[in-house]
């Protein structure tokens, strides 16, 4: 991993990389399922405590910087959060790390929504398998 400076990620910032920092539910869902990412739960203990999705890490946003140990470098690390603000800002860290991460633009909840009833039984069960 090569860590980046903040500012020659900002001259450098363009379409590819806007395009590229973001991921949508479905998405993330195929490559955790690959075994290809990551999923990184960054809210804070209180609102894991009050819900979670049953898969996936929890790493609280402002632990995030001591527990890199915990992220495997050669996977996509997608941040997630309720809506997706803190999520962004997880992301960045861990791109000025030297990681390849990007953050769930639907959110939590988007994952929430598209997980219930019958989806949620059959991919939950070939996660399982």
């Amino acid at each position: 991993m090569i860590k980046k400076d903040f500012a020659e990620y900002l001259t450098s910032f363009d379409y590819d990389e806007r395009r590229a920092m973001k991921i949508q539910a479905p998405e993330a869902l195929r490559l955790y399922q690959e075994g290809k990412a990551q999923l990184v739960d960054i809210r804070f203990a209180e609102e894991q405590t009050a819900w979670q999705l049953g898969f996936g890490q929890h790493i609280p946003l402002n632990e995030l910087p001591n527990r890199l140990d915990e992220l495997d470098a050669d996977k996509t690390i997608v941040t997630m959060c309720p809506h997706a603000d803190r999520a962004e800002i997880a992301r960045l860290f861990l791109t000025m790390e030297g990681y390849h991460a990007r953050y769930l633009t639907d959110g939590m909840l988007g994952v929430a929504n598209i997980l219930r009833g019958d989806t949620a039984r059959d991919y939950m069960a070939e996660l399982i398998d």
